[in-house]
């Protein structure tokens, strides 16, 4: 049981991370990697998913919304999580209960949301598909905080063999 608790602490670490990684990219404030990293995402998996014009047309409107919806979740957890450890210490067991309450709502609506999604993807692609871009995600993600980890040593470490060098 511990295992399985380590792998879910897990799972959802990297989802927050990527979130945070994320969000201020996905949101249509004035970023201007935003652009850049959307293009990135829909070339990665328009190439791993090989999707044909048709089903391409189908499928990115649902993606976009999903990931909208999704987005609009997770942030929502986010207050919630941050509501605790700002407050948490001060709060009633009633409180606290309501907190819990609504981060399993959260959790419910994010699973109803990815089903419903499911759902749909099974008639815009081919299952072959529909799970080479359940791998194709997890592949972005990874990708993204590796570079990410990369960037942050070359800032920690600017003298380190492979890092750009540094300006006077």
């Amino acid at each position: 049981m511990n295992v399985y608790k380590s792998l879910v602490m897990k799972r959802r670490t990297i989802s927050l991370i990527a979130i945070l990684i994320l969000a201020p990219c996905l949101t249509r404030a004035q970023n201007p990697n935003q652009e850049r990293l959307n293009a990135y995402k829909i070339a990665f998996f328009t190439k791993r998913l090989n999707l044909t014009p048709g089903e391409a047309e189908k499928f990115w409107p649902v993606y976009n919304e999903f990931q909208a919806k999704k987005l609009e979740i997770q942030r929502e957890r986010i207050k919630l999580n941050i509501r605790f450890n700002q407050e948490g210490a001060a709060m009633t067991d009633e409180q606290l209960i309501a907190l819990g309450d609504k981060l399993m709502e959260l959790e419910v609506l994010e699973t109803e949301l990815s089903v419903k999604f499911h759902q749909t993807l099974k008639v815009i692609l081919p299952p072959v598909k529909i799970l080479k871009l359940y791998q194709a995600e997890n592949q972005f993600r990874q990708q993204l905080l590796n570079e990410l980890q990369e960037r942050k040593q070359q800032r920690d470490n600017p003298n380190q063999p492979g890092s750009p060098p540094q300006r006077n």
